[in-house]
């Protein structure tokens, strides 16, 4: 458990927080590109780290972002003009381009020079691969944004959603393997499953022993059970400072992919998916893990055991407000759609249909906005979950008491990590068996062939 100081300095995100100053050292995924995809088109609301922001593209297509109050007398820059590389309050026609400047102040003098004295925040952004990041830290001269090997690639592939919660609730549940073979998977049977494959050993022995190592960036942990006479099953993960994530469910080595639980506010956390084409998913993994595969691809009852369905799914409608995008339809106001039958029957084990996501986000959203973790009775395998607020902890005095500089802030490179499964012997380290893997200074491990070509 944690002390209740140490649960507030971990889950409070607002600028004048120690948590909040640590985060905006780095670099934040803001926005997708299709949020604001034309030049001059409409702003919109955006609310990061309990800041109320306003986005725009202008009209040589930079994106800019900017506080939400004009700093005239607060009229909110949401129903300004986007027009001729800049954006202009509609109360007085004061104007802003994307670095904050006032560039025109209509209401003054011709010959006054007071807009040269007047700024509005603003955030650099930098577009790449299907993100807009932006800094909001300190320096004048950002630092590099990090090597996130999926968000390297230039088909990267993302994905939003809301979750109505604190980010490291959120976070929390990607790092805990074992909740995969209750929540995702209790009603699987490991004879529903493939052998050999990834869902087939998690469901076979549903617990396991877990090792967790410390690095510069986060943390990392090797899950392993039972999987035939002469091999254990291994579930690799990270966590990267100070939002990212790379959950096991691959094979090692196969496939770029990651999580970042960019907060919101203090209560709501935005959940991105990076995900890199994978040219040969199909090829067999290390000690002889197969891909994930059902027995019989026909079999309709088992699609419906292994994700679930239901006429409520998606978002629900996009509305202009602060939280207004990428809002799961599958919420706390309809149960998350669950269904007893389904559940009673032993089709799903939560009754939550449509997989993962709306599953993990019942069980995260339905502890409250911010759990008292001073209540919780943690085990062997919270092993990751406890390590990963150790670091983040540590990090965040550490750079708040000292002014010691983030980890991984000037060192892109070590960013450039992976994860995923794998059969070792009995024995084995599989943390140190793949470590030039995991760490993304490899792709293969002695004695194998190359587990995928270079994607970037």
């Amino acid at each position: 458990m944690l002390s209740a100081a140490d649960n507030e300095l971990m889950c409070r995100v607002g600028p004048d927080t120690p948590m909040g100053k640590f985060m905006r050292e780095y670099w934040i995924p803001a926005l997708m590109p299709e949020e604001v995809p034309v030049p001059d088109g409409p702003p919109v609301r955006l609310r990061l780290l309990n800041e109320n922001l306003i986005a725009f593209r202008n009209t040589s297509g930079q994106v800019g972002i900017i506080q939400n109050a004009c700093p005239h007398r607060g009229a909110s820059l949401f129903f300004g003009r986007n027009e001729e590389d800049g954006l202009r309050c509609v109360y007085h026609g004061w104007k802003f381009d994307v670095s904050g400047a006032c560039v025109d102040m209509p209401s003054e003098p011709a010959e006054s020079n007071f807009k040269n004295k007047v700024r509005t925040r603003a955030y650099p952004c930098i577009e790449r691969n299907g993100v807009i990041w932006t800094y909001m830290g300190p320096r004048d001269v950002p630092p590099p944004l990090p090597d996130l090997l999926p968000n390297l690639h230039p088909e990267c592939r993302v994905g939003k959603s809301m979750r109505e919660c604190n980010f490291m609730q959120a976070l929390e549940g990607d790092i805990d393997t074992i909740h995969f073979g209750f929540l995702h998977a209790g009603h699987v049977r490991p004879e529903d499953t493939a052998p050999r494959t990834p869902d087939y050993y998690a469901v076979k022995v549903r617990n396991a022993e877990l090792k967790v190592i410390d690095h510069e960036v986060g943390a990392t942990y090797g899950a392993y059970r039972p999987a035939e006479e002469d091999s254990y099953y291994w579930r690799i993960s990270n966590f990267m400072l100070p939002f990212y994530t790379q959950n096991p469910t691959l094979l090692i080595g196969r496939k770029t992919m990651g999580n970042a639980w960019v907060p919101i506010d203090d209560d709501h956390v935005m959940v991105w998916a990076f995900n890199a084409p994978t040219p040969d998913g199909d090829k067999p993994g290390i000690g002889g893990l197969q891909p994930n595969q059902r027995r019989n691809g026909s079999d309709e009852r088992l699609a419906m055991q292994m994700y679930g369905a239901s006429d409520v799914r998606g978002f629900l409608p996009e509305t202009t407000d602060w939280l207004g995008r990428f809002r799961p339809a599958q919420n706390l106001s309809n149960d998350y759609a669950v269904n007893r039958e389904a559940q009673a029957q032993g089709l799903i084990y939560s009754g939550i249909p449509n997989g993962a996501n709306p599953q993990d986000g019942a069980m995260q959203e339905t502890m409250g906005p911010i759990y008292d973790r001073t209540r919780e009775h943690l085990g062997t395998t919270d092993a990751m979950v406890i390590r990963t607020r150790r670091k983040l902890l540590d990090c965040v005095r550490a750079h708040h008491d000292a002014g010691v500089t983030p980890p991984g802030v000037d060192k892109p490179e070590l960013y450039r990590m992976r994860s995923g499964g794998l059969l070792a012997a009995p024995g084995v380290d599989a943390l140190e068996l793949t470590k030039e893997i995991i760490f993304g200074r490899s792709l293969t491990i002695e004695g194998e062939e190359p587990a995928i070509p270079q994607t970037v």
